[in-house]
Order: C-alpha cells, then structure tokens, then sequence
C-alpha cells in the first residue's frame, strides 16, 4: 500500500501513481456531469442555471479545501522520503486538527453568508430560489469535503493512490443513484441534487478513515506523535495556507468571470455551466499528472536527489502537453455535441454558446497543462507562497478581461478570459520553477556536504 517514489524509474512510477488518481478524477467529474445532466434533463435550463450559476464560489470555498488539504499533506510526503517517520506521524496529526477546526469555521461562515454571495454574483431572479437551496446544502457538506480531501491527501503522500480511487469510484455510482431517487423518485429538485452530492463525499471520506484506523499503521499517531508543536502547526499552515488560498485567489477570478456572465442573461449563464462541467473533466489528467509530480518531488526533495526531482517534473511537463492535444481535439471538435449531454437539442442558442466557449479554451488547453503541473511542483517542494502569486496573476488577468470588455463584447470577452489568466500564470511559473530547482538543489547541496563534515 505504502509505496516511496524515490527509488525506481521515474516515468513508470508517475504513471503507476497517476492512472488510479486519473482514474479517481474522472470519477469525481463523472459524478459531477451526472449530477448536471440529470438536473438540466429532468428540471429544465433554468435549474440548470441554479446549480451554475454559483460554481465559482464553490470552486472558491471547496478549492480552498482541496489546496489546503493538499499543502498539509506536503511535509508528511517530504519527512517520508527523509526517512523521519516520528516526524511524519506528528504531522498528521497536527494536520487532522488543523482540517477539523478550519472545517468547523468555514462551514458556520459560508452558511451565514449564502444569501448574499449570491446577490453579490447578481444572481438572476427567477433563479435565485434554486441557486440558494444548492449552495446553501453544498456548504452544509463542507467537513465531508475536507475529510475525504485530507484523509485521501496524506494516502497519496505515501505512495497509495489506488485506495481513495476505489472509495471514489464506489461513492460516485453511489452519487448517481441518489441524484436518481431524490430528483426523479422524491421530487428534491436542486436540493436533491445538492444532497447527493456531500452524501457520497462523505461515504469517501469515512471509507478512508476506516481504512487509515484499521490498516495503515504508517499514519497512526501515537501518544507521542499527538502533540501540537508550534514550529509543525506553523509549517503545516505555511504549506496548506497559501495553497488553499492559490485555490480560492484563482477561484476569485472565476467569480467576477462569472458574475459578468450572469449579467447577460439565463441563455448564456445555463451555456456556462455546462460548458465549465466539460472543462472541469477534460482538466482531470492535468491534476492526476501534477500530483504525481508533485509527489514525486516531494518525496525525492526529502530524501535529497536532486536529479530525480528534475526528471520527474519533466516527466510531468511532457505527460501534460501529449495529453493537451488529444483535448484540444475533443473540445474543438466535438464541443457542441458534449454540451448535449446536459441540454437538450432544441436549446440551439445555448448549446452555440456553449460551442464556442469549449472552443475558444480548447485551442490553449497544452498552456493549461504546463501551467498545473508548474503550479503544482513549485508548491510540492515546499514553495507554496511563490505559487500563491501565479492564482493572484490568474485572477487579475481575469478580471482585466470581465471587467474591461464584457460590456463591449459579451460572451466573446468570457470565452477569452480563461485564456488569459492562463498564459500569464504560465509567463510567471516557468521562471519560478526554474527558479526554485535551483534553490532546492543548493539545499540538498549543502545538506550532503554538512552531513560529510561531520
């Protein structure tokens, strides 16, 4: 189960970790196409519009959440490649309470706070009613997402992506039986969908849980190991702060994106939505890469090798851009056709518009794919403010776009935005990256020549 990435040929072992956390993603974005073309098939485009019309604040609050389980996950992956299991285990636990505090917080806030994140998104009002009742279930879920993302983190920090996959996978068949019976058999609506949703997380999220206390002693913190430190807690949150934020700060971006759209009217915010559910699953392999990537870093930045660190970003940098070409070609081409599977073929002004916003994105999808696993490396060799900076790039050259030219140019401005909060964070990235290989590899440097000192 437990697997260390810093012996063994580095392509074999990204693909070995990376096909079962691939597979897992496209899971989790399957479900998620479920729940929209069940809400968009069986309610109509106007609930449709209620489930898209908030995403980017779920991107917002439930990214931070993902990031910051992620950053918190680093340093147990870094003390596993160093060999320092005492180390480890007390940064498991200092994660765990730091997820179930921040858990506790977001969730009381995001739920007082509904109502008027979607008035300042000018949510139209003959959607409202819906949008409010998803939102509202979809942060009442938030400990379900940040137990499932923690707990599937720290597996994947030592070497195990085949667990959560499989936990995945079966809370996925789940969510489309429960989207089924509570929208088609109990008539829930939107809420229903909602429902299901933090539902089969939760299942996740426990199954990992039970596995981690029945299996994995690797992770058990002992008495020992259950101490809060301060100089740990204030690593742990140097490394899941700024990565949840880098998260949410992208995310931020996506909201003026999205406000803007919503003020052109219910056509171009139901095209939104589904066109943002296709983009989400075709970037699944660019995540599954990165972390691999980002793990193997980690783990090797621990145990000192400078060169696999190198080969293993390339690595992931190559997988990325091959990947790129096999979606740019299915979203060009095939975009309209993808958009049926939540619309029906009558919505012929929202599927054109959903068309064109998959294509507009399509053709930059290879600039994507560098920029993630960038991202992602920068932040796995323990870098997580420098990455913060490229979601504050991403963000501004967003809402430049929004902001500046929706007025103008309507959904033609929304389709280019991406794009170029894209190409920015990459122009900063690659520098940083090659910037930060450089700083870990005088680490190691002078760590290996201390060591033969003394």
């Amino acid at each position: 189960m437990t697997k260390t990435m810093t012996e063994g040929k580095p392509l074999k072992l990204i693909l070995a970790f990376a096909l079962p956390l691939l597979l897992g993603n496209l899971f989790q974005q399957t479900y998620n196409l479920v729940d929209t073309a069940i809400v968009g098939r069986t309610l109509g485009s106007n609930a449709l519009a209620s489930v898209g019309v908030s995403s980017s604040v779920q991107f917002l609050v439930l990214g931070f959440c993902q990031g910051m389980s992620i950053g918190f996950s680093i340093p147990v992956a870094t003390k596993l490649g160093a060999g320092k299991l005492h180390e480890m285990k007390q940064y498991v636990y200092t994660g765990s309470v730091l997820a179930g505090i921040i858990a506790i917080v977001l969730t009381v806030l995001t739920c007082l706070l509904c109502g008027s994140i979607l008035s300042i998104l000018q949510t139209p009002a003959e959607v409202l009613s819906g949008a409010y009742s998803y939102l509202f279930t979809i942060f009442c879920g938030i400990p379900c997402t940040i137990l499932y993302n923690y707990l599937s983190s720290i597996l994947r920090a030592i070497g195990d992506s085949k667990t959560p996959f499989f936990f995945l996978a079966f809370s996925a068949v789940l969510n489309v039986f429960l989207d089924l019976f509570f929208i088609i058999v109990c008539h829930m609506g939107v809420f229903g969908a909602a429902f299901a949703t933090i539902l089969s997380q939760g299942v996740s999220g426990l199954l990992c849980l039970f596995l981690i206390v029945s299996k994995v002693d690797l992770l058990h913190p002992h008495a020992e190991d259950r101490i809060l430190e301060k100089d740990k807690v204030m690593h742990s949150l140097n490394m899941g702060i700024p990565m949840g934020l880098q998260f949410s700060i992208t995310a931020i971006g996506s909201m003026v994106m999205q406000t803007s759209n919503n003020t052109l009217g219910t056509v171009y915010v139901s095209a939104y939505a589904a066109g943002l559910k296709i983009k989400q699953f075709m970037m699944s392999p660019f995540d599954a890469i990165a972390t691999a990537a980002s793990t193997f870093a980690s783990q090797n930045y621990g145990a000192e090798k400078s060169e696999r660190i190198h080969s293993g970003i390339r690595i992931g940098i190559s997988l990325a851009v091959v990947y790129s070409l096999f979606a740019t070609a299915a979203m060009v081409v095939f975009g309209r056709d993808l958009s049926m599977l939540f619309l029906d073929a009558g919505d012929t002004a929202i599927l054109n518009a959903s068309a064109l916003y998959l294509k507009s994105i399509g053709y930059f999808y290879s600039v994507l794919g560098v920029l993630i696993v960038a991202r992602q490396s920068v932040q796995g060799l323990g870098f997580s403010q420098r990455a913060v900076l490229a979601g504050v790039i991403e963000m501004i050259a967003r809402c430049i776009v929004c902001l500046g030219f929706t007025s103008s140019f309507g959904f033609i401005a929304i389709c280019s935005a991406d794009q170029a909060a894209w190409i920015t964070g990459t122009l900063y990235l690659i520098p940083t990256l090659i910037f930060c290989l450089k700083r870990a590899d005088r680490e190691i440097a002078c760590s290996k020549t201390y060591k033969e000192s003394v």
